[in-house]
């Protein structure tokens, strides 16, 4: 993805050119709470990596959801080609370009699950597409597992007060878990069988509400469709992935006003897209904060956030690599562009202090 760079911060001088420099890693000054970004030459929006072998894939917002491999993180980045050969086969929304794809592996296939909708709607749907082979080619569009606003099962809970988009799958004991929403109600959590492309028993009784943002931070829109407003205002709050640290699973998500940010008018500082997280020791639920706040009631911990040039990261996921707990997300470098499609690849790695997560370099 990108040429990962370490500050050399000892001076050398001729006499010392013979000895080993120090090198140390960048840290957060006073003035700056987060740590540097490991950018990259990857342009992409909600991006979702899976490692195979020694190479590294990842999986965007675009075209019939792009492709790209790396021999690691920082890159450089290849485009191999598209997932999809055409349009999902979901009847709603941007078919063409499905949104936040989140990828997993399990016993020798490769599952993209994304979602098809339209900006400011809840009229949406999360499908599922399955390779044995993480590149382009042989994708199998499975179509829809749910659907909010309108199709099949949108009228009943938790899909009648829900947005079926942005999703991302925990598997915890054997027991597959789809996590999704935006906006509206918030993040949810259903289960899956274990075929993985079609919505488990019981949804009603084993669905869960895991976070929410109780709070209306702009108004609500006034279009005519009612899946396209919300008469309680906007509720920022979107982009759900449990990864797991012993003994702790945690929730990570985006929160804030993310996209098609006009530079002259930009969100107040901190009302900007971030990435946040609560922590359970059920995948079920419920998540917390340090304070002990349920994410359900607007909990949670900022991770990471705008620093430097970097601007309102998110569409986050955690990656369990060798070396340990990547976290990894878009952003937009606020010294190039604040448009959607510049959005860049960064990542950091993850410690953990007193069973909560820290951004390091």
């Amino acid at each position: 993805m990108i040429a990962s760079k370490l500050k050399l911060l000892a001076s050398l001088s001729i006499l010392s050119l013979a000895n080993a420099a120090t090198i140390q890693q960048p840290r957060s000054s006073p003035k700056e709470p987060f740590p540097q970004t490991h950018g990259t030459d990857l342009n992409i929006h909600d991006p979702s990596i899976v490692r195979d072998g020694d190479t590294y894939y990842s999986y965007g917002v675009d075209t019939h959801i792009p492709i790209h491999s790396a021999p690691n993180l920082d890159g450089p980045w290849t485009r191999l080609g598209n997932a999809l050969d055409a349009d999902s086969v979901i009847p709603k929304g941007d078919r063409t370009a499905p949104w936040a794809p989140n990828t997993i592996a399990l016993n020798g296939k490769f599952y993209i699950y994304y979602g098809v909708s339209q900006a400011g709607c809840r009229d949406s749907a999360i499908g599922v597409a399955v390779s044995d082979h993480p590149g382009p080619g042989n994708w199998t569009d499975h179509g829809p597992i749910i659907q909010t606003g309108t199709g099949k099962g949108s009228g009943k809970y938790p899909f009648s007060t829900s947005n079926a988009i942005d999703p991302s799958v925990v598997i915890a004991s054997g027991k597959p878990y789809l996590n999704f929403g935006s906006y509206w109600s918030g993040i949810w959590q259903v289960p899956l069988n274990d075929d993985l492309i079609s919505l488990g028993d019981n949804v009603k009784s084993n669905s869960r509400h895991l976070a929410a943002e109780p709070k209306a931070m702009l108004p609500g829109g006034d279009n005519p469709d009612p899946n396209c407003r919300d008469d309680s205002g906007s509720h920022p709050i979107e982009g759900a992935f449990i990864s797991y640290h012993f003994p702790y699973f945690y929730l990570w998500y985006s929160h804030g006003t993310c996209c098609d940010l006009d530079p002259k008018d930009l969100p107040k500082p901190g009302d900007e897209y971030s990435i946040r997280v609560g922590r359970s020791s059920n995948p079920q639920g419920p998540y917390t904060d340090k304070s002990g706040k349920d994410l359900v009631d607007g909990g949670g911990e900022l991770i990471y956030g705008s620093n430097r040039d970097v601007y309102a990261p998110g569409g986050q996921a955690v990656l369990a690599d060798i070396g340990g707990d990547i976290l990894y997300y878009h952003y937009l470098n606020s010294s190039v562009s604040y448009d959607f499609n510049t959005a860049k690849f960064g990542w950091n790695r993850l410690e953990y202090e007193d069973g909560w997560p820290v951004a390091q370099y």
